[in-house]
């Protein structure tokens, strides 16, 4: 996961996020969903885990926000090789 990804770089605010990715010399903005998803990723929680949450806070069916996380973090794992 990005815990073990010591090339990515991470700017967070109340507004979303960016990763600069230093091997590849690639960034990517994210916006404050995005970063929500992003921080905890990064703190190990499962997509299944930050599906559920977010799916709370939101009022979305969980199966909608289970599928746009797991294709925001494969999408994220294309651009930024994230090891898993």
């Amino acid at each position: 996961m990005p815990n073990e990804c010591p090339h990515l770089h991470t700017a967070a605010n109340q507004d979303g996020a960016a990763i600069l990715d230093v091997e590849r010399g690639v960034i990517s903005t994210l916006n404050r969903t995005g970063a929500y998803v992003w921080q905890r990723i990064e703190r190990g929680e499962t997509i299944e885990t930050i599906a559920s949450h977010l799916a709370r806070e939101t009022g979305q069916e969980l199966e909608t926000v289970e599928r746009d996380v797991r294709d925001f973090f494969e999408a994220l794992n294309r651009k930024h090789n994230l090891g898993s």
